[in-house]
């Protein structure tokens, strides 16, 4: 099942340092973004990532990425089947 982009997914700048964010395409760059999320981005960033590229473009970088380590990976997977997504929680933790 497919899911739809339901927001545009505006991330800070520093998440991608090291790219031109004048040129970079979110829907071509998607493995990237999500991989770089998942690292290094906070629950807000986490939830507007999934909102954009839906979860199982989420659980598939956990999957592949080189990149990731284990808690990484064990934690997205946690987060994705967790009612921590859920956008009506508390923010402030």
């Amino acid at each position: 099942m497919s899911e739809v982009k339901q927001v545009k997914l505006n991330l800070p700048r520093h998440l991608l340092w090291e790219y031109d964010m004048d040129k970079f395409d979110f829907d071509k760059s998607w493995f990237i973004v999500v991989e770089r999320v998942i690292e290094r981005g906070n629950i807000l960033e986490w939830r507007q990532t999934q909102n954009y590229y839906g979860k199982e473009k989420m659980l598939k970088v956990a999957n592949a990425s080189r990149q990731l380590t284990n808690r990484d990976k064990a934690f997205t997977k946690l987060y994705i089947h967790s009612n921590l997504n859920d956008p009506r929680r508390s923010t402030n933790y």
